[in-house]
């Protein structure tokens, strides 16, 4: 398998088959983000991700570490559903060629992305094999959005949502706790809560913002523009996004690397559990509670 530079992938991809289409992010300017500033935006040729897919097929479904035997596929890099709609299908047609016990294939995906493609192709990338779109929302907040440098509004934060509804395409939103600062803090949380509402997506994601050196928030940071939120503040985000959020049927989790405090619940059934769990944490104000910065990481 033909990987270049860095790979990441969504926690629940975790034993998924990786096939990089793309290389890097084509926005590539949220300023919190150092995952593909060491390469270059460009489509993967066709010939190396044909290659790469008679290479895992050929390997069958025996167990090894990038997850053969599993019945899913993610495609990296950071925006592969930004590719042209062609050469998506033409990708996923490999896949159930070559790989035919592959169940569900997913891709990262934004307001650019979804916005550029209609319902009826994303209905069609839908029943070539494309299951999921993971969707780095990080805050529904239109201040907060222009400041990160996201690339996109809210209102087509929730377009992106009706969209991949109406296409039948699940979708898994991911918030950032503390992406607004101490100064924003509330308006984050809030403003997320109501979007995430509106959205209704079946699954979200929270993870804490992390100030990487070499991004521009770190700089903003060193310059005084920016100042991250405590962790039991960032906590009291959590709260309010829980308990603000109105869902129909959501599995919402913060229990990737990043997290001081592992949740993980369907909403609203378990929206007063969770609520409970986090007034206790957040009154006792114990460090001892949380995750040690050590065993954290994005």
């Amino acid at each position: 398998m033909d990987y270049v530079g860095r790979i990441y992938r969504p926690p629940s991809e975790a034993h998924s088959l990786l096939i990089q289409v793309t290389l890097g992010c084509s926005h590539n300017r949220c300023v919190y983000c150092d995952m593909y500033r060491d390469k270059r935006f460009r489509p993967k040729d066709w010939g190396q991700v044909e290659a790469d897919i008679i290479e895992a097929g050929a390997m069958g479904r025996r167990p090894g570490r990038r997850g053969f035997r599993s019945t899913k596929v993610f495609l990296c890099d950071g925006d592969a559903l930004i590719l042209p709609t062609r050469r998506l299908l033409q990708i996923l047609a490999a896949i159930r060629e070559h790989l035919p016990w592959v169940e569900r294939v997913g891709s990262y995906g934004d307001t650019r992305s979804v916005g550029r493609k209609s319902v009826e192709e994303l209905t069609a990338l839908r029943e070539a094999g494309l299951g999921i779109v993971y969707h780095g929302m990080e805050t529904g907040d239109a201040e907060v959005l222009e400041r990160i440098d996201k690339g996109g509004t809210r209102p087509e934060l929730i377009e992106t949502a009706d969209k991949l509804r109406a296409a039948g395409v699940q979708h898994s939103v991911i918030v950032l706790l503390g992406i607004g600062g101490v100064g924003l803090s509330e308006q984050h949380a809030r403003s997320t809560a109501q979007a995430l509402t509106r959205m209704d997506p079946p699954y979200v994601g929270a993870l804490t913002t992390t100030v990487v050196p070499g991004t521009p928030l770190f700089d903003m940071q060193s310059a005084g523009e920016f100042e991250l939120p405590s962790k039991f503040r960032m906590l009291e985000e959590l709260r309010t996004i829980v308990a603000e959020s109105e869902f129909s049927n959501c599995r919402f989790s913060s229990n990737h690397a990043s997290n001081y405090l592992p949740l993980r619940g369907t909403l609203p059934r378990d929206k007063a559990a969770m609520v409970e769990v986090l007034d206790a944490v957040i009154a006792r104000g114990d460090e001892a509670l949380l995750k040690p910065e050590h065993l954290r990481g994005l």
